[in-house]
């Protein structure tokens, strides 16, 4: 290379590869499209690689592209990050923390034990993207990820924050057409309603004092949001399973009834899950030690 590279001539890549276009990159950036696009053509230029492939209405990565992405914009990542910590002591943070999380684990447990951390550091600001659907943290540009659930790629750097339960659900007034199960054969002639985005969602395991009965269960109702199973549940549209942090509390109020509360279901996992890198920011240290600790102490 002829001159040496301008690093912020990266932050443009990775913004332009999270949005798909000029137009949404200007507008995450605060700049013009035309501006953006010589200064990429520029960096390619320079590198002599085609980053992007253009078209009329979206860019894509070349698979240079895609290189730079997965392995240098991470060092990018830690290099600010460090810089970052240099100016900030971890008693005071600033900036933006980006975190992703299922969208009803984020209305039940995550928006209040946020709130009070966001008091402990009132300079601090927060993007809180809520999701069913597994965020590309890289791409996304997010800090910090809370997954629930069973971790099935064992190359993410992740630490796990805590467990809950599974309960098998349903409300009263649908239970009512039936005799009152004692065993899993007895969900049999019972509708379920399936979370589609677990591996198996049909099939499940029910364990007590040792005894382990494998059931496959029938549908006719199938989604990838918990809200609404939550929403079909309390309708009455059949069984359900929902973590137990979502369901404590409809089943105190009577809203829902445990079904074969003697027998157990797989327990899952809460994770923090972190882009790669061996650093991490203050901010994003400080809120998991904070959020491990307030779990702990529930």
């Amino acid at each position: 290379m002829k001159n040496d590279l301008d690093l912020n001539s990266l932050l443009l890549v990775q913004a332009l590869a999270a949005s798909g276009s000029f137009t949404a990159a200007a507008d995450r950036l605060g700049s013009s499209k035309t501006k953006i696009s010589l200064q990429i053509k520029a960096l390619e230029q320079q590198l002599g690689v085609s980053l992007f492939r253009r078209t009329t209405r979206q860019v894509s990565l070349t698979a240079a592209g895609m290189q730079l992405v997965e392995r240098c914009l991470p060092l990018l990542d830690e290099l600010r990050s460090e810089l970052q910590q240099l100016s900030q002591t971890d008693s005071e943070l600033s900036g933006c923390l980006v975190i992703s999380a299922p969208e009803d684990y984020c209305n039940r447990v995550l928006i209040p034990l946020l709130l009070k951390f966001q008091k402990l550091h009132p300079k601090l600001q927060v993007d809180l993207r809520s999701s069913d659907q597994v965020q590309d943290l890289i791409k996304q540009g997010i800090d910090l990820s809370i997954r629930i659930g069973w971790l099935q790629d064992s190359s993410l750097k992740a630490q796990r924050l805590g467990s809950f339960e599974q309960w098998l659900l349903a409300a009263p007034g649908y239970l009512a057409s039936f005799a009152e199960a004692q065993h899993p054969k007895d969900l049999k002639p019972m509708n379920f309603i399936a979370f589609t985005l677990l591996p198996t969602p049909l099939q499940w395991r029910f364990t007590q004092e040792g005894t382990v009965v494998e059931m496959r269960l029938h549908s006719n109702l199938k989604t990838s949001s918990t809200q609404t199973v939550t929403s079909l549940l309390q309708q009455g549209a059949g069984l359900g399973v929902l973590p137990d942090y979502s369901a404590r509390t409809l089943v105190e109020q009577g809203e829902l009834q445990r079904v074969l509360p003697a027998w157990q279901l797989p327990a899952g996992g809460i994770f923090a899950v972190y882009p790669p890198g061996p650093h991490r920011p203050a901010k994003v240290r400080q809120f998991v030690a904070f959020l491990q600790q307030q779990l702990s102490d529930h």
